[in-house]
């Protein structure tokens, strides 16, 4: 049986190289492109952190050694995968179940970053809780190491079989944005979207164009053309948003997002609480409190619908991440005893009339518009 499913695929890729696949260059919004520096913090007893075999911990961020300049980071379940401004892929952390995909028999190696071979430069990496998967500029979809349960291995694209090396998804229609849950991935064409162990269209009632998708843990959501928000999978603290604590087995319309005056353009999801972020860069909590995983004090319980995060709501962004820099970026420059606030380009220029820009400064940054900075803690972030 193996050997007669095999040939069929083998036949199907070569098909699609020859036609459609190398002829597109995909793009999406979520395709990341500034480049930047790797920062780690926390746990690296596994060798997730990239730090080497010695360092089993860090409190307070450090520099991860890579060949290239980064584009996007993505920290799976005891694993960590970088994506390089030239498409490369490193990756670094546990491989016991393929996650890493590369050669670790060699002592130590899985603890440093190690680059994955791939055929095709990619733009864009998501991991899960034992899996990764890269997305190449001609709409492939590469994944490998395994999805699991309570039992252990589920598998990947066989039952029970663990990917250690990148194995090409089968599929023929190219493929814009890839976004990972712990034991999930989803998959965004130019026509709906997709899912595995052997992927499958998502099915609505209707013609439904979506435009995004993000993974929770066990959940998804999809933005509509017309911006609605569609989500299925676990709800069981409301983090789906639904009023109802039953698990979502195919996509709703979630009418908590309805009354919103702006678009959703972003969704982060953990095992029982979700951020969600609109276009005026406004950040939103819904699910379980306990914690402090909402952000909305000590006396919140869970949500069934978004809550704007107060603390948040006079920043305009659509990022948030960290950044590292150097003067060469001339990106950052450090001014003492300025608090948090925010405040215009040409305010920024004169407080930092005669300030000498610092070697390097580690600094969280939330950015949208470009006439807009952030001060924040001592430090100024420029565009």
């Amino acid at each position: 049986m193996p050997a007669k499913r095999g040939a069929p695929k083998r036949k199907s890729e070569a098909i699609v190289e020859d036609t459609d696949v190398k002829k597109v260059k995909v793009s999406h919004r979520s395709h990341a492109k500034e480049m930047g520096l790797v920062l780690v913090l926390g746990q690296g007893d596994v060798g997730q952190l990239g730090l080497g075999e010695d360092i089993m911990e860090r409190k307070k961020p450090a520099l991860v050694t890579l060949p290239e300049q980064i584009v996007q980071v993505v920290a799976g379940g005891m694993h960590s995968v970088c994506l390089s401004e030239s498409g490369h892929v490193y990756t670094f952390g546990c491989n016991d179940e393929g996650a890493l995909g590369r050669d670790t028999s060699e002592e130590g190696s899985e603890t440093v970053p190690g680059k994955v071979e791939l055929e095709q430069k990619v733009v864009q990496v998501s991991a899960g809780d034992s899996h990764s998967a890269a997305l190449t500029e001609e709409g492939v979809v590469y994944v490998w190491g395994s999805f699991r349960d309570n039992n252990g291995v589920i598998g990947l694209l066989e039952p029970f079989t663990t990917c250690t090396r990148p194995s090409k998804l089968p599929i023929t229609e190219p493929v814009v944005k890839i976004a990972s849950g712990n034991d999930h991935l989803v998959i965004g064409g130019r026509k709906g979207l997709s899912r595995l162990l052997e992927p499958q269209m998502v099915k609505l009632k209707g013609k439904i164009h979506f435009t995004d998708a993000f993974c929770g843990a066990y959940l998804t959501f999809a933005v509509s053309d017309e911006g609605y928000v569609y989500g299925f999978g676990l709800s069981n603290y409301h983090q789906l948003g639904t009023k109802s604590t039953k698990m979502c087995y195919v996509p709703v319309k979630l009418t908590c997002f309805k009354n919103s005056t702006t678009s959703w353009v972003g969704f982060a999801g953990g095992q029982h609480h979700t951020l969600c972020l609109d276009a005026e860069g406004q950040v939103y909590s819904l699910g379980r409190a306990e914690y402090g995983r909402l952000g909305l004090g000590r006396e919140q319980k869970r949500r069934a619908s978004p809550r704007l995060l107060p603390e948040w709501s006079q920043y305009v962004a659509w990022r948030v991440g960290l950044l590292l820099a150097t003067p060469s970026l001339k990106k950052v420059v450090c001014i003492p005893g300025v608090w948090e606030q925010t405040c215009n380009l040409a305010q920024v220029r004169k407080m930092t009339s005669g300030v000498r820009q610092r070697q390097t400064v580690i600094a969280a940054f939330i950015r949208h518009d470009p006439k807009m900075v952030l001060v924040k803690t001592n430090q100024i972030i420029l565009k």
